[in-house]
């Protein structure tokens, strides 16, 4: 038999050829359907508005003077005639009831109980004792700055 094109591929030369079509034609199709970037599409990316950042947020939190009253109806008011006279013995075991009542009251007062200290509160003292507690949104260079240092020792800001 004779070497011939086998289903119409042959080389001529350096190149293969399929059918009569040289393989570069081939390849070009494909790059061909590939359409550009429009300009017009990265316009409208650019008239998007830019994010910012929002401010920090402050985490200074100064107990109102009717801290007990505004507890005690929030009390009264969650957890019902089930409450004993004494309000601040009333216990938080039931986790729905303890997380309606610390909910409530970080919006109330805006300031929340943190996670690292929810295990710690078992019964309303102990959230009256931490919403007592004043916070104060300082860094420890400023802190250090408002006391009484000794004069040999300044704190320089620009370094």
């Amino acid at each position: 038999m004779a070497a011939g094109p086998v289903l119409g591929v042959a080389r001529r030369g350096l190149a293969w050829v399929i059918a009569g079509v040289p393989r570069r034609e081939l390849w070009s199709r494909f790059r061909e359907e590939k359409k550009p970037v429009v300009a017009e599409t990265l316009e409208e990316v650019k008239k998007e508005p830019i994010l910012v950042c929002p401010p920090l947020r402050s985490r200074t939190y100064i107990p109102p003077k009717d801290l007990q009253s505004r507890l005690e109806s929030c009390v009264k008011e969650i957890f019902g005639s089930s409450a004993p006279s004494n309000w601040q013995d009333v216990s938080l075991e039931d986790g729905h009831l303890k997380f309606s009542f610390l909910s409530r009251l970080a919006d109330d007062l805006g300031h929340a109980v943190p996670n690292s200290r929810l295990h710690e509160m078992c019964r309303v003292r102990d959230v009256l004792d931490f919403y007592n507690v004043p916070v104060q949104d300082r860094c420890k260079f400023d802190e250090l700055i408002a006391s009484n240092l000794p004069p040999n020792v300044k704190i320089t800001w620009g370094y």
